[in-house]
């Protein structure tokens, strides 16, 4: 039997400490580095962060949004057959934040792990759930991006540290007699791995290289609004579909000229793009399904329009999947 998989519950969570433009440039005055609220928003259309607790880990940020996603889709969490959480930032070296987010469900027994392809990984393990589900290895999935990105940030690097915030976005993905996700298509090339890295790592007990976020900006955009077009067409024909079936366009929340510059490639008003980048940053794995519950809870997704979600990353990473909501 050909099984197909659909989104049934979308969730999201910010954690409580919610830094404005203004209330960053004052932290990075205090250590000597100089920005604006100005220079933020012109450059990337950020301008509000949020930043989670010392002690709180993606997985506790993973919770919430499942636990919305959970509720949304009206089943509970003993229902979940497959757990996978796109993370960068996870809560340890190993166990996956996936098996402590399991942990902290209440439920033991199904298959949980994390992907790791930074700000592209909601589309990887999206991906990767569809294909569990289309082979009859799953039924219903709760599929996590989750990020604690301010532990690897430099904040005496204003080109970087201004753009980045913590988050959880999630969906519940079942398997369905109808087509849900209808295309996907992912990619990388480790050539481009220095131009946005966290070069550090752990070597007994110690960390060696540099544990903070790198990234050459205009390198990063360039290679950016090349692929992100690419992979949507790609995408798109592998549906048999054009960008004129598109009713939403939901890309990485990263930089709102990356986004503008990828509609523009594509003939598509914003109009029909969700921008909340403005309200949380760039949130690595999560922008996406957080950018997705927003839209779909403020009622402007409903049943049956067609979404493109895409993202790119370090790695260098990108994907794209075209779905009927």
């Amino acid at each position: 039997m050909t099984f197909f998989s659909r989104i049934t519950g979308t969730g999201s969570y910010l954690p409580p400490r919610r830094l404005t433009n203004a209330d960053l440039v004052a932290d990075l005055a205090a250590q000597g580095v100089e920005s604006s609220d100005e220079w933020i928003v012109e450059r990337t259309g950020i301008r509000v962060r949020h930043f989670a607790d010392a002690h709180i880990g993606s997985s506790d940020l993973a919770l919430h949004a499942a636990r919305q996603a959970i509720e949304a889709a009206g089943c509970q969490a003993q229902d979940i057959d497959l757990i996978i959480v796109a993370t960068s930032t996870p809560d340890m070296v190993f166990p996956s934040t996936a098996t402590l987010l399991q942990h902290k469900l209440g439920i033991a027994g199904c298959p949980a792990f994390d992907v790791q392809a930074v700000c592209s990984g909601f589309i990887y393990a999206l991906t990767v759930a569809d294909a569990m589900i289309k082979t009859g290895t799953a039924k219903r999935a709760l599929v996590v991006g989750a990020e604690v990105f301010s532990r690897i940030l430099d904040f005496k690097d204003r080109t970087t540290c201004v753009l980045f915030g913590d988050g959880a976005g999630a969906v519940v993905l079942e398997a369905s007699d109808v087509p849900g996700i209808l295309a996907t298509d992912i990619h990388a090339d480790g050539q481009y791995a220095d131009i946005l890295c966290v070069p550090g790592h752990v070597n007994g007990g110690a960390i060696l290289g540099d544990p903070v976020l790198k990234m050459d900006g205009q390198a990063v955009f360039k290679l950016a609004v090349g692929v992100l077009e690419d992979t949507a067409r790609a995408c798109l024909a592998k549906a048999h579909l054009s960008q004129d079936d598109i009713d939403w366009l939901i890309p990485h929340q990263a930089n709102i000229r990356i986004m503008q510059s990828t509609a523009r490639k594509l003939k598509m008003s914003m109009d029909k793009v969700v921008v909340t980048v403005d309200q949380h940053g760039n949130t690595s794995a999560a922008s996406i399904p957080l950018a997705l519950d927003h839209a779909v809870r403020k009622g402007q997704i409903v049943k049956d329009q067609i979404l493109m979600l895409e993202g790119v990353g370090g790695g260098f990473t990108w994907g794209s999947v075209l779905l009927k909501y």
